[in-house]
This record gives structure tokens, C-alpha cells and sequence, in this order.
């Protein structure tokens, strides 16, 4: 039976990993300490510091577990300054699951010494008072929309008074879009009749973020969807998928959402769950590691996790129509990182934007390198964040107009560095480009 209360494992355990869920024997043990990972590890390349490299993080969660190191900061402060982005796990021999121990080992962090102050208030707030709650996240949805129409964005300015906040905030905040009237599981339909012969049916994962800030991105995703034969379901009973919980080692409120999702998107009866946002997609399709230890939950998150897709994936999948409607820009991509190391997805996206008729696409140097977004530690490590995001920048490519994406994340984080350049770069995600040439290709007809 898993447990649904944090409770401590048998005090005799000769470990400093207490609590249920800890990091497991069989993905740490495998590690070979070869160190193919250092030079893809964006922490690594910074400091170089074996302590802030994947197999040195490895290393302490093994020693940790043995209870040959306490969990004290030795071990907390390279676990935290991990950004998940599993890009040692692309190049690892052994296939280490790095993203794993790390989140495992998170869990063992937030119930022995759970955050406290202020920011542990602003971390309860988020993520256990707002976005498991879609009507709290609404609310929210509506203050930033009011914030931006009413004035008051535009006073914040010119007056200076947003210089009480740090400059990395500073930042995010120039470059929030402008938020839609209505999210889009809100405007869309519930269900979308299938254009042309029907391929299938996909039930569209919303999201929490991607639905706030990018709510356009979801609905050019169901019209997608919809125009290559997809009859789409918009199930309104859904949640927030969870990931930001588990990067943050709440791994119950994580598995209380999964379950959630779990039976919402069963009820759909979907062939598929379509999502657009690379870090909720790697999230949903590892619902199952939440429920190693409950059997009956396990079988229904590895049903669940089966039928996920991101719309990239799906489209080359079922077999998209190519677009006839004529896009003329030169652009380059940025691979996600959940996008291309946790779900291997890399050719789709670009088969998609090569099928585009006027579309250039110029390949950007380190294409695969984390842009510094991960979630949110762009806001809680700013300067790591920071010297990612220059980097990112220095390798986009001279002459293309666009910078194109598969995740919200780091479409705010990639805005953030072309407004800090004051480049004239737009900020796009994949499905944008291809609903836009689907949409002109209408309109030509």
C-alpha cells in the first residue's frame, strides 16, 4: 500500500534517507564515475566543481544513503543546484537515472528539514495553495490580466516602482505576456469534431503556466491537432500536472495530483493526451516512478503515461498534412531540455518546421544546452540561471528572426535574454509557425 502520510522508515537503517521514496540502490549503483556526463553539465561548466557534476551529485546521494554523509548542506546544495535538465543522461554509458535520484533525493530533503521563513510561505502558497486549485489559479490568471489592462502595469513603470524588485524579476516581469480574456480550457470547446478522416482521439492537457501565460499556444494546439484528423477533447476537470511539486521534492502533493489527473483523463477515454510543454510532458509520462510502491495506482499511471504525447510527437505519428500556406522567415531551435533529454523528442519538431513553406531553419550551435529556465530556477538560482541564459544567447544564430520552442519555460526565459539584448528576435513555440501557415493556407483557399 503506498503511504499517503510522510512517516518515518525504521530508525535502525544505517542511512541518512528516512523517509519513504528515498533514491534507489539499483540507479545510483550503476554509475561508473566515467565522466562522460562533465561536459554537458551546465552547472559543471560553470564552476567546475565535481561536487555540482552529475556523477558527483550521484556520488553523494550513494554516500548519503549508506549513512556514510548526513543530509546536511554537503549534499543539499548540489541537489538543489541541479536543473533536472538530464543532459547527462543523453550521453551517460550506463544509463544512469540521474533526474530521478535527484528528485528522490528532494523528497528526503523537503519532510526532514522543510523549508521555513518566507520562503517557505512562498513556496506552500504556490505550490500546495494555487496550482493544484484551478479555480485559485484563475484567480490569479485574472489579477495579472487586470494588473495589465487596467493601468497599473504602465504606473509600476514610469514611476520606477518595480525597482524594489530584484533585477531578474524585474525582467520576467517585462516580458510576461500580455494574458488572453479567457484561458483556453475556458474558451475551447469540450469536444472538437476531427477535419478530414479521423486519425484518432486527443484529449488536450492544458496545463497551469502554458494555459496563464500562453493560453494562444494552447489553443493554436487544438486547431492543429483538430485540422490533421484528431477529434480533441478538452477534459475541464483537469489539474497542474505536478512537475513543479516534484522538482521541489513534494512528491506527496505531486502524487495527490497525478492521481487526480489520473481518473479525469480516464474518463475521457482518449486514444491520446496531447501536451505542448516539454518539462509537463517528461512529468506526465514518469507519473508511474510516483507509484513505484502502490501497485493499483502503478498499472493506471503506466496506462495513462502510455497514451501521452506532446503535439510534435503525435502529429509525426498519426501523419500530418503539410502546410500549403507560406510562412517566409529565417528561424533556428532551441531544444528543450525535458523536450530532447527526458523525452527524446528532436527530429519532430524540426520535420514540422521544415514542411513549412518559407520557413528557413538555421540549427543553433549547442541547440541542447539548458537555456537556465528548469522549472523555476531562473527565480529561486538567478545568477546560474543568468550566465545559462547568456550563453543561450551568444548561440543564436546571426540573421534569423525567430527563436523557436517547445516549452513555456524557456520561451519566458528566452524572452527575457532577447529583451536584455534588445535583439529583434520573436519568441515562438513550434505549433505557432504551423498553425499560422495552416491559416493561411485556409485563407488562400
Amino acid at each position: 500500500m503506498a503511504k499517503t502520510e510522510p512517516e518515518l522508515l525504521s530508525a535502525g537503517r544505517q542511512t541518512a534517507f528516512l523517509w519513504p521514496d528515498p533514491p534507489e540502490e539499483d540507479k545510483y549503483s550503476v554509475c561508473v564515475h566515467c565522466g562522460f556526463c562533465l561536459e554537458v553539465c551546465p552547472t559543471y561548466q560553470e564552476w567546475k566543481d565535481e561536487n555540482h557534476s552529475p556523477r558527483g551529485r550521484v556520488f553523494l546521494i550513494k554516500e548519503a544513503a549508506e549513512g556514510k554523509l548526513p543530509l546536511d548542506e554537503s549534499v543539499i546544495d548540489p541537489v538543489f543546484t541541479c536543473l533536472d535538465c538530464r543532459a547527462c543522461e543523453t550521453v551517460c554509458p550506463s544509463g544512469v537515472q540521474v533526474g530521478a535520484l535527484i528528485e528522490e533525493a528532494r523528497g528526503q530533503v523537503h519532510y526532514a528539514q522543510p523549508k521555513t521563513g518566507m520562503n517557505g510561505a512562498i513556496e506552500r502558497f504556490f505550490l500546495r495553495g494555487v496550482f493544484p486549485h484551478p479555480k485559485r489559479l484563475k484567480t490569479l490568471r485574472g489579477l495579472m490580466r487586470f494588473y495589465q489592462k487596467s493601468g497599473l502595469r504602465t504606473v509600476a513603470r514610469r514611476t520606477g516602482a518595480l525597482r524594489v524588485l530584484p533585477k531578474h524579476l524585474r525582467e520576467m516581469e517585462a516580458v510576461i505576456p500580455d494574458i488572453e480574456p479567457k484561458a483556453a480550457i475556458d474558451a475551447l470547446p469540450e469536444r472538437m469534431p476531427a477535419q478530414g478522416p479521423k486519425k484518432g482521439t486527443a484529449a488536450l492537457f492544458t496545463g497551469c503556466v502554458m494555459d496563464v501565460f500562453f493560453s494562444d499556444v494552447n489553443m493554436a494546439t487544438a486547431r492543429v491537432a483538430n485540422r490533421n484528423g484528431l477529434e480533441v477533447l478538452v477534459p475541464r476537470e483537469q489539474i497542474c500536472c505536478g512537475a513543479l511539486q516534484v522538482h521541489a521534492g513534494d512528491r506527496e502533493q505531486a502524487r495527490a495530483m497525478a492521481k487526480r489527473n489520473i481518473e479525469v483523463f480516464e474518463r475521457s477515454g482518449a486514444d491520446y493526451i496531447i501536451i505542448n510543454a516539454a518539462g509537463c510532458g517528461a512529468a506526465l509520462k514518469e507519473y508511474p516512478e510516483l507509484f513505484k510502491d502502490d501497485p493499483a495506482w502503478h498499472e493506471r499511471a503506466e496506462a495513462f503515461s502510455k497514451r501521452v504525447r506532446d503535439i510534435s510527437e503525435l502529429l509525426v505519428e498519426v501523419g500530418f498534412d503539410p502546410p500549403k500556406g507560406e510562412v517566409p522567415c529565417t528561424i533556428t531551435y532551441h531544444d528543450a531540455c525535458h523536450l530532447c533529454h527526458a523525452q527524446k523528442i528532436r527530429s519532430q519538431p524540426r520535420q514540422l518546421l521544415r514542411s513549412i513553406p518559407g520557413v528557413e531553419l538555421v540549427e543553433m550551435v549547442d541547440s541542447e544546452r539548458c537555456c537556465g529556465s528548469a522549472g523555476i530556477y531562473n527565480l529561486t538560482h538567478p545568477e546560474m540561471a543568468g550566465a545559462l541564459l547568456e550563453r543561450k544567447m551568444d548561440d543564436i544564430p546571426e540573421g534569423v528572426e525567430a527563436v523557436v520552442m517547445g516549452n513555456p519555460g524557456c520561451m519566458m526565459q528566452i524572452r527575457a535574454g532577447v529583451h536584455r539584448r534588445q535583439a529583434d528576435l520573436e519568441v515562438l513555440h513550434t505549433v505557432e509557425l504551423l498553425d499560422l501557415a495552416y491559416q493561411k493556407e485556409a485563407k488562400r483557399g
